[in-house]
Order: structure tokens, then C-alpha cells, then sequence
């Protein structure tokens, strides 16, 4: 029978030890409101006895987000009478809180940082729990570093503290030492002897990412008998950062038939919940980072085009919708191979015959040479052009003149008054504009706006170096208003501000597509 695994996200505590990454308590409520989307089974709100920003932040989160929610809301405490008292006195207001607690159990914890005995330790985690207990239902105690422990000492001190009255027991990888295989027996032999003790008390492992196993030593916990995974959004943490949310839900779920587990996740949040968090803790997600890297479901090998394009399944495991995408995105490049480009070019309503397409195919791998990535636009541009040299446009609808064109710009940065000036083309007609704003990037898309005629808002800016400093690629992201949809776009040159003004034009370009292309009814 398929198992329920609980997933416990501490993307607000964990992952908020990113360097740089401190949230508000206003993008705090927000993060947690998403995590509410998404469904997880506990929040951990923070650390409210580190500062008394975090106490109130973690006291909103439980009233306004854990109040109306059987979803647990927690926050962490160090296993002294005044962490737990901070805790207590900020998640009772959640409809379920909790109190977890954390204490060292390997041998350099014990000796080293605390210099105790282990039996005092033991002691004190014991007495931490009791007194935890008192005050609220649900306890989890966190073994800090339990797979660098003396194993007997950990189940020593895991007993003990279940006799006191823990709920939950967390097995924390803290330093990210743990080998998958490894874990796994562990995790075997303390689900055996917890489960034979209390059958009722939950056994959970929180994995840090430090040799990049994260999400397979937790997989494997899974598969040898944890209950609860203890995870982040995007993998961010401490140092290399812990096991990915979104990395071990959707493999519970795409490889259900080997793990035999399941979850709660709203997988068609897991996007937005990705994006949310990195925008608001200003850490970019590795483009090729499982699930969520914007190259994810990104294809533009030929050959995996062409396999694609016959059979998803021969190249794609997950459905991009799973997750909250629209659909997999074949990217057009100098690698792509003729089916992608011939099946681009008929999904845009061309109709041009093998040899028109053979020559247009030969002018599209030297402008993807040139310009990395072809948009649908481009496409339109180049079977026009190739018409026009042939004298073949006699039947052919014209398009080109209906996109815009980037032809000059000029961008003054200073803390007084930053401006732009540009010149844009959009077939014979000619179009400038000069504007200020509040910096060089907001001046320029002031100026873009004043001039295109599409109706959309940006959503979201990014530029970075995609060579050895010498090339830039601007990113946007937009929302056009009339029909609330989202179009991304990209553009590279080794000047950031062009970069910058031909994403969004690439961006208005794939709108104004749209237009031409028939919508199947």
C-alpha cells in the first residue's frame, strides 16, 4: 500500500542562512502564503529566538497563514527553556504548531561544542522535551549531525526522548556526509526500532547538500522507511544548501512505482513557488537545475528535437505542465535540426514547399550562428526575405514590416537624472523616444513602452554574463494584460543595456506572432 510521506519545508529558516538572502516580514508572509498553495505539510516560520524581527515574523505566519490551515506551522529551538518559550510563544497561535528542538548527537558535537558528557547531553534533550511537552502537543526533536553519531548513542538518545513524549523524530545529514546507501541502513534500523516502540511517532531526515547528495540521501531514507522529508525550495541552505523540494516530490511521484510513496504536493505550484522565492531572496536558479532551471524542459539538441517530436516520451519524463509550465520549449539554435525548424515554421502558418525549405533552413543556421537563439519572429523574417530575393511573394502574405526592430540607443547613467533615448524601426516607419527614470534599465523600458504598441507590463528583469565577461543576456519576462499571459525572451550582445532593449523587443515581437498564427479551435 502506498505510503503518505509528510514534507516539512524549512525554506523560511533554513533557507533563509543563505548569506544575503534575509527576508522581511512582509516577503516572509508571502513566501509562506505560496507554501500554503503548495500544500506542504509543515512550515518551519524561522528561528524566533535569534532576533525579535524573526519572533514576529514567525507569530504572523502562525496567525495569518497557520490559523485557518490544518497545515503544522513550527519554528526552531535549541533545546534551552528560553528558545523553546519563544517558539511556544509564537506558533500557538497556528491551528496546529508545533515546537522542534535540535541537539547534537555525534561525538564532535558532543565534545567538542558542548564539551559534556553524553550523558548530559542525553539529560538535557530529555528535560528540553518534557518541558516542550507541557506546553504543546506536538514535539520534533532534531539528532543534529546523527550520521556522524555513534549509532547506539543516537538510538539511546532517540528512545529516550520518544519516552518523553517527541512526535517526531528528525535524523538531520548536517554536514552532508552521508552516502545514499549508507543512510538508507540507517534509517532502516531506526524506522525498525522506533516503529516497535511507538508505532505512532514519525521519523523524518533533513539533508544538507555538501557532496551533492542531498535528494538521494533523502530518496533513499524514503525507500528504507522515513515518514517526513525536510526540504527547501530549490535546494537553497547553509552552504551548499539541503535536499530540493520540488527534486524529491516529483521524484515520489514520476518513480512512484519503485519508491511505492506519495505526497500532498500541489505540483502545479512548484513552479511559481520556485520563481517567488528566488525573485524575493535575489538568488538566481542554476538554469540547469532540476525541475526548476530554466532549462529544465528546455530542448535544442536536433536529435532530441526530432525524438521529441515523434514521441515525448522519448526524451521527457515529467510533463512541464506537472509543474505549473505551459508546455516543453523546443529552442531553436544552430543545433537544431531540420524537423524543429520545419515543424516551427508550419506551427506558424508558412506554407513553403521541401526546396523553398532547404534554403530557408541553410539562412537559419547562420543567423542562429550569429544570434544563438531564433525566435518565431525571426523565422517569419527569414522565409519573407528568401521570398523576396526569389520573387515569390506574390502568394505569400506579407509579415516582416510587423515587427519591431531595434535600430539605435543611447542610455545616460547618473544618480541625478538617468535617461534614454531610442530608435526603433518597425518596417518603413521610423519611431524615437526620450525618457528618464529611476536608473538606466528603467529609463530604457520606459522609452521601449513609449514606442511599441503592445499592450504588456515586465515582470521580471535579469542580465548576466554568459561569457568570460565579454557577453551579456538579457532576460524578461511579460505579461500581457488583455489575456493574462506571460512570455519570456531573451537576448545576448556584449553591451548589457542592448542586451537589455532586445529582450524586450524580442518579448513584443513574440506577441505580436501570435497575431498571424490561426488559434485552433
Amino acid at each position: 500500500m502506498s505510503r503518505k510521506i509528510w514534507v516539512f519545508d524549512t525554506t523560511l529558516r533554513d533557507g533563509e542562512q543563505v548569506p544575503g538572502a534575509k527576508l522581511n516580514i512582509y516577503e516572509k508572509l508571502e513566501v509562506a502564503q505560496q507554501l500554503k498553495k503548495l500544500q506542504v505539510d509543515i512550515i518551519e516560520a524561522g528561528f524566533p529566538a535569534s532576533s525579535e524581527g524573526d519572533f514576529q515574523a514567525v507569530k504572523q505566519i502562525a496567525q495569518q497563514v497557520g490559523s485557518s490551515s490544518n497545515m503544522m506551522i513550527t519554528a526552531l529551538a535549541r533545546a534551552v527553556k528560553t528558545d523553546i518559550d519563544s517558539v511556544y510563544n509564537a506558533v500557538k497561535y497556528a491551528e496546529n504548531p508545533m515546537i522542534h528542538m535540535v541537539l547534537g548527537t555525534s561525538d564532535i558535537h558532543v565534545e567538542k561544542k558542548f564539551s559534556k558528557s553524553k550523558d548530559q547531553i542525553l539529560q538535557i534533550g530529555v528535560d528540553a522535551v518534557k518541558y516542550a511537552k507541557s506546553l504543546m502537543p506536538q514535539v520534533q526533536y532534531s539528532t543534529e549531525d546523527a550520521s556522524r553519531s555513534d549509532f547506539e548513542y543516537l538510538w539511546k538518545t532517540i528512545e529516550a526522548v520518544i519516552d518523553a513524549g517527541a512526535t517526531m523524530i528528525n535524523v538531520p545529514d548536517t554536514v552532508g556526509w552521508a552516502v545514499p546507501e549508507q543512510f538508507g541502513d540507517m534509517i532502516y534500523k531506526l524506522n525498525d526500532r522506533i516503529k516497535n516502540v511507538n508505532p505512532d511517532v514519525l521519523l523524518s531526515v533533513h539533508c544538507h547538500n555538501d557532496l551533492g547528495m542531498a535528494t538521494a540521501n533523502t530518496l533513499q531514507a524514503v525507500k528504507n522507511g522515513a515518514d517526513k522529508v525536510e526540504c527547501t525550495i530549490n535546494g537553497i541552505g547553509e552552504r551548499a544548501g539541503n535536499a530540493a523540494l520540488e527534486e524529491v516530490v516529483m521524484a515520489l511521484s514520476t518513480r512512484g512505482d519503485y519508491f511505492d510513496a506519495f505526497t500532498s504536493i500541489n505540483k502545479k505550484e512548484i513552479i511559481n513557488t520556485s520563481k517567488i522565492v528566488s525573485s524575493l531572496m535575489g538568488l538566481d536558479v542554476q538554469v540547469n537545475k532540476a525541475i526548476t532551471g530554466d532549462n529544465a524542459f528546455a530542448h535544442s539538441s536536433g536529435i532530441h528535437q526530432d525524438g521529441l517530436l515523434k514521441s515525448r516520451d522519448a526524451y521527457e519524463i515529467i510533463h512541464p505542465t506537472e509543474v505549473g509550465l505551459d508546455d516543453m520549449e523546443l529552442v531553436l539554435t544552430a543545433r537544431s535540426g531540420r524537423h524543429a525548424v520545419r515543424n516551427a515554421i508550419c506551427n506558424l502558418s508558412i506554407d513553403i514547399n521541401e526546396k523553398q525549405f532547404e534554403d530557408v533552413f541553410t539562412d537559419f543556421l547562420e543567423l542562429a550562428d550569429a544570434k544563438k537563439e531564433v525566435y518565431d519572429h525571426d523565422l517569419f523574417i527569414l522565409v519573407e526575405d528568401y521570398l523576396r530575393r526569389h520573387d515569390k511573394m506574390a502568394n505569400f502574405e506579407k509579415h516582416a514590416d510587423a515587427f519591431y526592430v531595434l535600430e539605435d540607443i543611447q542610455v545616460i547613467s547618473n544618480p541625478i537624472f538617468p535617461s534614454a533615448t531610442i530608435k526603433v524601426s518597425k518596417g518603413k516607419e521610423s519611431f524615437r523616444a526620450s525618457t528618464v527614470g529611476t536608473g538606466p534599465i528603467d529609463a530604457l523600458y520606459t522609452a521601449l513602452k513609449e514606442v511599441i504598441d503592445v499592450d504588456m507590463n515586465i515582470m521580471e528583469y535579469k542580465i548576466s554574463s554568459v561569457t568570460r565577461g565579454k557577453e551579456a543576456l538579457g532576460k524578461v519576462k511579460i505579461q500581457v494584460q488583455s489575456h493574462d499571459k506571460t512570455y519570456i525572451a531573451k537576448a545576448t550582445h556584449t553591451d548589457v543595456i542592448r542586451a537589455s532593449a532586445e529582450a524586450y523587443i524580442n518579448a513584443a515581437n513574440s506577441i505580436i506572432v501570435e497575431q498571424f498564427v490561426p488559434t485552433e479551435v
